[in-house]
């Protein structure tokens, strides 16, 4: 009854391609950006930025990038923890070897230092697909994690090849705090998001769209293949080297090449396999159930096992926590196998009808 589109009339093109056409949705994400600027900051604690909402925005903007390769192009990748340890790496050299390089040309240009890794070993994908497209891409993991290790002039002559940043600002504030650093990666992932959707609704997304479901049928109807897959590469790669920046000058501080190890690169795979491939939305999703659910269950477990009388310890927990992490997503695949977005647009379809049943 309150999710209807009675009397919204589009009597222009211009009306009818917005982003949310529906006015209930446009008035949920004004709402929905009030709180994350204006409430999140009033009432959270410095623990809740630090440990849930930083990490959350920094993985929705990895997870963003993730989704327009595999979700809209179909390209599997497993190197995307290599292009965050690019983008990370990059942006690091370029601030401290440029005196009074600011922060957000920085975090640019390291992704931009991503967006040539990833079109390097997009190539692949020109001749193969699949399983081999697969380990292609994750021959860019054991590559960059042997290149800031061996090579020091990535990482300043760092024998071990860890770095560290400090005395962060943008226009001339300072980045110290926990509520400054919240905001400042709220911004970046608002920009990025607003970006890439706009992204995917265009040409470029409909070429991508079009390779992800059969190749050979949209090069017959005029699209480029390599223009397609390496443009796909080039905006993905671009966005986790963002992400990867983000996660090394504001989440960590001080960071070595295993902070982007295969782990990452899997942990943002399954972020887009559970949020929804092929949804922006559906990468918020997948980011809030990888960096919410570990915490949750590492806080409950222990009472649930009280309650029944049984003694866990902290190893006990860990493993437990990984056993039902690994359930979940398995029974996340077998039930919904298009992911939490698909579950959001269910539900937005039955609220269109409701209270009647068809």
């Amino acid at each position: 009854m309150f999710y209807r589109e009675n009397g919204q009339f589009k009597t222009n093109y211009r009306d009818d391609q917005q982003i949310f056409p529906i006015s209930q949705d446009r008035i949920a994400v004004a709402l929905m950006l009030a709180v994350a600027f204006v409430a999140v900051p009033m009432f959270a604690s410095d623990y809740l930025f630090r440990a849930i909402l930083i990490p959350f925005l920094i993985f929705s903007l990895a997870a963003i990038g993730v989704n327009i390769l595999v979700g809209y192009c179909g390209q599997i990748s497993l190197g995307s923890g290599a292009f965050m340890a690019v983008g990370a790496y990059g942006a690091y050299n370029f601030f401290v070897r440029i005196p009074g390089m600011p922060l957000i040309p920085a975090l640019i240009l390291g992704g931009l230092c991503a967006t040539f890794f990833g079109i390097l070993f997009g190539l692949p994908s020109l001749r193969v697909k699949g399983l081999y497209l697969a380990v292609a891409t994750l021959a860019a993991q054991f590559f960059s994690d042997w290149m800031f290790l061996r090579i020091r002039w990535f990482t300043i002559d760092s024998p071990s090849g860890s770095v560290s940043v400090s005395n962060l600002q943008v226009l001339g504030m300072p980045i110290g705090s926990a509520l400054s650093k919240y905001l400042f990666c709220l911004g970046i992932l608002v920009v990025v998001a607003l970006l890439a959707k706009n992204l995917v609704r265009g040409a470029t997304g409909r070429e991508w769209m079009a390779i992800r479901d059969m190749d050979v049928a949209a090069a017959v109807i005029g699209i480029r293949p390599m223009y397609a897959k390496l443009s796909a590469f080039a905006v993905s790669s671009f966005i986790i080297g963002v992400a990867g920046a983000l996660w090394g000058f504001i989440y960590l501080g001080a960071w070595e090449p295993a902070a982007f190890s295969v782990d990452q690169s899997f942990k943002m795979l399954f972020m887009v396999i559970i949020g929804g491939m092929g949804s922006i939305m559906g990468s918020f999703f997948g980011a809030a159930f990888i960096v919410v659910l570990p915490i949750a269950l590492n806080q409950f477990l222990p009472l649930l096992c009280g309650l029944v009388s049984i003694e866990i310890s902290t190893v006990g927990i860990s493993h437990a926590e990984l056993m039902i992490f690994g359930g979940l997503i398995v029974w996340f695949l077998i039930v919904e196998p298009h992911g939490l977005a698909k579950l959001w647009s269910i539900g937005k379809k039955k609220l269109q009808l409701w209270p009647f049943p068809h």
